[in-house]
């Protein structure tokens, strides 16, 4: 008999202990019962990489949670020796396209919650433009219902707002979604919130954390006519940051930033890409006291302009990856803490849409799979710290978000675990991409690490050459003030 016949026996068998005490009083410490028959695992010889320190320890995990951190623990239960490698707290994704429902020939929450544990993402937050688009809590519960069903990684999701879903916006239970997402800037069917009396409302009278997709359309239509005009139908990928320009990204934030400021509100604005946005942002406060913060993504901290000449339409984002300048300006608003989370922006497309001319080719592209990777990169290079990595992509998103008990490596935290092996090179291939599009902007790049071990809720869904599939997956839970 497997484990997970063994367990949901084990479930059965108390399930039947509590139906008899309930019915005749029988005197059993179900407790008890209950402790002994969590699962136990053991990581010995790690190298923890925990709120700002890196320590040789050891992790007990009981069940679904840490129990103990400590030297040379002890215990009975399955024993991962991780032989001096680092172990993170799972990865937080606070910004993901996982495609479903509607767009499926793209990507499904299956398929990428695959790519993203095989990454070390443990958590992800996906975004509300699908098809239908999340515009309701309804449609927003059709979701949850989806990734419960399939979801490798804990999960939750942003609700979207438009024109005229407000009223559904001010009737929302907050406790239960991650945060209002806002596109000032063209999205997939009816998102684009461009009416200034509008977001003068959503800003003023929604309590909730406020997400923002800042470009201003009408910049970018005026610019893209005028590539229209001079290239046609065959206008280059170098066009797309000119198109989508500094400018068009400088006033919608901007314009975000005012609005939250006026208002008071919680903004969390994503995928900054200009150096002159990260004047926006302050770092006068700890993150648990801003109110207004920002995130970076992993393209806009490794691509330039630059790569398009190579790379073409694979790395057409939307906003659009900027000058190296840009870049440089990114990096260093991320380290001295204006920008508080890097993320992905994980948004798959076929190969065949991707080879489509500039006009018809859409943005966005798989990444969730190798962000840890790309990052420890650049602790190698010496840009940042392995600590302001696992800052930036563990502990940050779970305060940002007020997640309960995820983010940080604490005794009665759940066990979400990422192990990064620094010893192993890994090539990035079409056959060892999971996402279901099986491409990579990073195909053909061989980075200085491998994710060899993922743990989420305590059980191991990846071990560095295949995936688990177990059912232990929650939605994410929030904090309420």
């Amino acid at each position: 008999m497997d484990e997970d016949a063994i367990n949901a026996n084990i479930k059965l068998f108390f399930h039947g202990l509590k139906a008899c005490k309930k019915q005749n009083n029988l005197d059993i410490n179900l407790e008890a019962c209950n402790f002994v028959a969590m699962k136990t695992s053991i990581l010995k010889n790690a190298r923890l990489v925990n709120e700002g320190q890196i320590t040789e320890c050891d992790v007990l995990i009981r069940g679904q949670r840490i129990e103990k951190i400590a030297p040379n623990i002890t215990a009975e239960g399955e024993v991962f020796d991780l032989q001096g490698k680092y172990l993170l707290p799972g990865i937080i994704d606070d910004q993901v396209h996982f495609r479903e429902p509607g767009l499926t020939h793209k990507g499904t929450i299956y398929s990428e919650s695959r790519a993203a544990v095989a990454g070390g993402v443990t958590s992800f937050i996906e975004q509300p433009n699908t098809k239908p688009a999340a515009l309701t809590t309804a449609l927003l519960e059709e979701k949850f219902s989806i990734a419960a069903k399939s979801s490798l990684a804990n999960y939750s999701f942003n609700l979207g707002a438009s024109n005229d879903n407000l009223e559904e916006l001010l009737r929302a239970d907050y406790s239960t979604f991650s945060g209002i997402k806002i596109f000032m800037g063209s999205s997939t069917g009816n998102m684009l919130v461009d009416d200034l009396r509008v977001l003068e409302r959503i800003f003023s009278e929604v309590p909730h954390l406020l997400i923002t997709h800042c470009e201003d359309e009408a910049t970018i239509r005026t610019n893209m006519a005028i590539y229209e005009a001079r290239y046609g139908d065959a206008i280059p990928a170098s066009a797309h940051p000119l198109i989508r320009s500094e400018e068009a990204c400088y006033l919608s934030s901007s314009s975000a930033v005012a609005l939250a400021k006026k208002h008071e509100s919680r903004l969390h604005v994503y995928h900054i890409s200009t150096a002159k946005e990260c004047l926006l942002f302050s770092n006068d406060l700890p993150l648990e006291k801003k109110k207004i913060t920002a995130e970076a993504c992993i393209h806009h901290l490794w691509f330039s302009d630059e790569d398009y000449a190579e790379k073409g339409m694979f790395i057409k984002w939307n906003p659009a990856v900027k000058t190296a300048a840009d870049r440089e300006g990114i990096w260093q608003a991320v380290l001295d803490n204006r920008i508080d989370v890097i993320a992905t922006d994980h948004a798959p497309h076929t190969r065949e849409e991707k080879n489509n001319p500039y006009a018809s080719a859409p943005s966005g592209g798989p990444l969730v799979q190798h962000a840890a990777q790309a990052m420890y990169d650049q602790v190698i290079s010496g840009r940042l710290s392995i600590e302001t990595m696992v800052q930036k992509m563990c502990h940050n998103p779970a305060t940002l978000f007020r997640i309960k008990e995820r983010g940080f490596a604490r005794e009665g935290y759940y066990a979400d675990f990422c192990v990064l092996d620094t010893e192993a090179a890994y090539s990035v291939s079409e056959e060892n991409i999971l996402s279901q599009c099986k491409w990579s902007p990073f195909e053909g790049h061989t980075f200085g690490s491998s994710i060899s071990g993922t743990w989420v809720n305590g059980e191991q869904v990846w071990n560095g050459k295949r995936i688990f599939d177990k059912s232990v997956t929650k939605r994410l839970e929030f904090l309420t003030l």
